[in-house]
């Protein structure tokens, strides 16, 4: 089980409310409301927010750090599925929604701090604030949306084209990753990322 550790200060908020207020604007009460629900956590890198057939229990926010979410074959080959940094959103939705086990895993691959809020205390704090349903709806749609051009992408696209979507689209995730752990959401080898890296630092040169 991973170490965890509780702080109560306010500040820690902030991000989290910068984020909701981009779609949404709620009243200092609501805030309050809101805030009262959350809970901050810090996590070591590499241990577990969400293990694949427990209970996903949370709905995650970064603070700080990143984490990746990946799913492990029957033969033990890992599949990323995504990555979280700060000021994004993450959790095994199905676990989360359902109450089934969860079918990722989340793990740190640095030292993170989240804001998370339980399922229940979530549904309830939908109810007294109609506007955060339309900010989840929100969220929900683009991370639906996301999954959606990756799928897309993966059918159509060569290693290297999606590659260099990835950059393009996630330019601080290029270079704050591991080498394997980009290859294996897009799919491909390290030794295959590391040949279309090089291709492209080369092709840029010349241009």
């Amino acid at each position: 089980m991973a170490s965890v550790f509780d702080t109560f200060e306010p500040a820690m908020y902030n991000l989290i409310l910068k984020n909701i207020a981009r779609h949404v604007e709620l009243t200092a009460e609501e805030v309050a409301d809101f805030t009262s629900i959350l809970q901050i956590k810090k996590y070591r890198k590499r241990q577990y927010l969400v293990q694949a057939g427990d209970p996903c229990r949370y709905e995650y926010f970064i603070n700080s750090g990143c984490v990746r979410q990946y799913h492990v074959s029957e033969e033990g080959q890992e599949h990323v599925i995504g990555f979280a940094v700060e000021d994004w959103w993450t959790s095994d939705l199905y676990g989360f929604i359902t109450g089934q086990p969860s079918l990722t895993n989340i793990d740190a691959l640095e030292d993170t701090e989240v804001v998370q809020f339980e399922r229940t205390a979530y549904e309830d704090i939908l109810l007294r604030i109609p506007k955060l349903e339309r900010f989840f709806r929100i969220i929900l749609q683009r991370s639906m949306i996301t999954q959606q051009q990756r799928i897309m992408e993966n059918i159509s696209l060569s290693a290297d084209d999606r590659y260099c979507k990835f950059a393009e689209r996630y330019p601080q995730l290029e270079q704050r990753l591991p080498q394997k752990q980009i290859a294996s959401y897009l799919g491909i080898t390290p030794e295959s990322l590391s040949r279309i890296r090089r291709q492209r630092m080369e092709s840029l040169k010349k241009s």
